[in-house]
């Protein structure tokens, strides 16, 4: 068993952080649905772009995305963890997966919500 890393201070913690993140960036963007939640952030800037979104919706949807990455990436630290516990089939661990999974799930709808909102604000006064 390899013995653990003493704690880093001061600057030198900073710079730790940030290689800690970027890791955990690394290993993300293994995941295909990390992936795919990028490209439909892309595209969804791309069609406020084209449609001439206010900045409000941008940031809308930038701090979406941000909380989407967030729990996207503690539902695979979660999955992690459970498939290190519990190798074999549990309840419990499905139970785990399930539920980080339902998170996600619901940050998706809600980039979606907003996405419809600020194209919405934009088209409505054509339509009627």
């Amino acid at each position: 068993m390899t013995e653990r890393p003493g704690k880093e201070v001061g600057l030198a913690h900073m710079f730790a952080a940030a290689r800690y993140s970027l890791g955990g960036l690394k290993r993300l963007w293994g995941e295909t649905a990390f992936r795919h939640e990028v490209l439909a952030f892309v595209l969804i800037s791309v069609v406020f772009l084209l449609s001439g979104a206010p900045l409000w919706g941008y940031v809308g949807a930038t701090l979406l995305f941000l909380l989407t990455v967030s729990i996207e990436a503690l539902n695979t630290a979660v999955e992690e963890i459970t498939d290190h516990a519990s190798p074999n089939y549990s309840e419990m661990a499905k139970y785990a997966k399930d539920l980080g999974s339902f998170a996600v799930f619901c940050l998706l709808m809600a980039n979606g919500i907003w996405a419809a909102y600020v194209l919405a604000t934009l088209w409505l006064p054509f339509i009627a």
